[in-house]
């Protein structure tokens, strides 16, 4: 199945019954698909007339206890950032889907992973985050959007799904979860649904007392703490005699696996350390591999930014080596093996 239409039909089997979007390449088979199914399950699907729109029209249905999913690629999710920051502020769950195009600007419809600093950095105005999962594969496209929705309910936040235009190209098959029965999902009695014969809800994020602004601003730091503690996601693979650890995420780390295993067939020590959870980050995780482990080599689809967790995450254990390609160049295993070879083996392989 495409991946674009994996995360349609994940989301929808997770529960979600509202979609709003505007079209924008390299992922519109995932609203075409939603406009399809959505009505089968007697679900809503609006086309807005703009992301701006849309992403507002995510926070009415989020208020009313729908979930609710948008998705876009990197320029139009830059518009939904102001909406992201209400919905963050609000506390209120959403699932955003950002398959990657390379930029900045309008860019090109290739795949990139150059949004990476507004994911996970939160992308709007304020002090907040968002959970931000990082699929490698089309099960994991289908896996980690079905568990975005119970991640965005249980801790009333944004779960932002990070993968890339190749990503919602390709074709894998597919293992879907069973249908959630969307009248036996758990209840929220914080929801706006009409105050009749219960005391009034307020939800806002216009707080004008500078020490209430303060007091809500700890309060989703205290939050973003329980997601910190609980919510990390990473795989770790042939890194238990490594000498070197390449960590990539998303694409690139497919890239990097095959490239791991043909460098262990020249014989070389080299494993791969991926991130799932880009935030929370897997720092500790990380930096335990720091004890054995002394050269890192950060792999991504962009001109670095990954690497500055990294280095945040290693606090200056162990040699870090970056390799990128900004644009939407994409690279294959061999050529990541040769560099491999070259710069930490001082070996040539063909």
């Amino acid at each position: 199945m495409r991946g674009t239409h994996i995360v349609a039909e994940a989301a929808i089997r997770a529960g979600c019954r509202y979609y709003f979007g505007y079209p924008i390449t390299p992922q519109n088979e995932l609203p075409e698909y939603m406009s399809k199914r959505l009505p089968e399950v007697g679900g809503v699907f609006v086309q807005a007339e703009s992301e701006i729109a849309s992403i507002n029209m995510v926070i009415g249905a989020s208020m009313a206890g729908a979930r609710v999913m948008t998705s876009s690629s990197s320029p139009g999710i830059s518009l939904k950032q102001e909406g992201i920051s209400y919905l963050g502020g609000l506390e209120l769950p959403a699932v955003i889907v950002n398959m990657m195009r390379g930029g900045p600007g309008l860019g090109n419809i290739a795949p990139s992973q150059s949004d990476y600093f507004q994911a996970t950095r939160g992308g709007g105005h304020g002090d907040y985050r968002t959970i931000v999962l990082a699929p490698a594969s089309g099960q994991e496209l289908c896996d980690l959007t079905y568990h975005a929705f119970d991640l965005a309910d249980h801790y009333r936040t944004p779960v932002l799904i990070l993968a890339d235009g190749m990503m919602g190209q390709m074709m894998e098959p597919v293992r879907f979860p069973v249908m959630r029965d969307v009248g036996k999902l758990p209840k929220k009695p914080w929801t706006i649904t009409g105050a009749k014969g219960r005391k009034s809800h307020f939800i806002r994020s216009l707080i004008l007392d500078p020490a209430q602004m303060e007091e809500h601003n700890w309060k989703l730091i205290r939050k973003y703490e329980q997601i910190e503690a609980n919510e990390i996601q990473f795989e770790s693979f042939m890194l238990d005699d490594a000498n070197l650890a390449i960590v990539a995420f998303g694409t690139a780390a497919r890239i990097a696996k095959a490239a791991v295993k043909r460098a262990r067939n020249d014989g070389l020590n080299v494993g791969l350390f991926r991130p799932v959870s880009l935030w929370p980050f897997p720092s500790q995780q990380l930096r335990s591999l720091a004890k054995t482990i002394k050269h890192f080599f950060v792999f991504e689809l962009n001109a670095g930014q990954m690497l500055e967790d990294v280095k945040l995450a290693l606090e200056g254990e162990g040699d870090v080596f970056f390799y990128g390609r900004p644009g939407g160049v994409v690279p294959n295993p061999a050529e990541i093996s040769r560099i491999i070879s070259r710069q930490f083996f001082q070996k040539e392989i063909v």
